[in-house]
């Protein structure tokens, strides 16, 4: 039986969910909403924390801290390092490979498998995987508002630590 237009949207567990992203998020330095395609406002970015502590924090619509991101500056590559409410440290961001079209980021997991982002960061149009299990989407083509774009987070995936991974990458490339 095919999927038509989206098939199994209905199902919420079994289902993608979408996301909306503004470009540009960390030299803006505000507080920032992403919302789900519907439009309603799913996970909060706290900003202004940026400024001050050198720290990006994703917080849930009531405004706990699910995760911090904290970047560190190392030798060869740049590493930003995704820490849950409780200060440990859940994923590693670092740079894998810069080639002119393409970066190639690996995130490791503390709990899970790693992960391999791959394909244009600059421009918002990437795959980030698992093997060869696709985790998430992230392209421009779900919304045509200058300056945003989507993250598809694939089902069973903890939506708040891709959008961290999200916003991570883009602090590392436009930051």
């Amino acid at each position: 039986m095919g999927r038509i237009m989206g098939g199994l949207r209905g199902h919420r567990a079994e289902s993608a969910q979408r996301y909306k992203m503004h470009e540009k998020l960390v030299s803006i330095g505000d507080d920032y909403w992403i919302e789900n395609e519907a439009g309603e406002r799913a996970f909060y970015v706290d900003g202004k924390a940026l400024r001050i502590r050198d720290t990006l924090i994703i917080k849930d619509v009531q405004g706990h801290e699910l995760y911090k991101l904290k970047e560190k500056l190392l030798r060869v590559r740049d590493t930003l390092d995704i820490l849950d409410g409780e200060g440990r440290t859940v994923a590693t961001i670092k740079q894998a490979l810069i080639t002119p079209l393409r970066d190639r980021f690996k995130v490791e997991v503390a709990n899970g498998p790693e992960m391999d982002v791959q394909g244009n960061i600059l421009d918002h149009e990437y795959n980030v995987e698992s093997g060869r299990e696709k985790v998430a989407e992230v392209s421009k083509k779900w919304f045509r508002i200058r300056d945003t774009y989507g993250v598809e987070v694939s089902p069973g995936q903890d939506a708040a630590l891709i959008l961290a991974i999200t916003v991570g990458l883009d602090q590392m490339v436009h930051g």
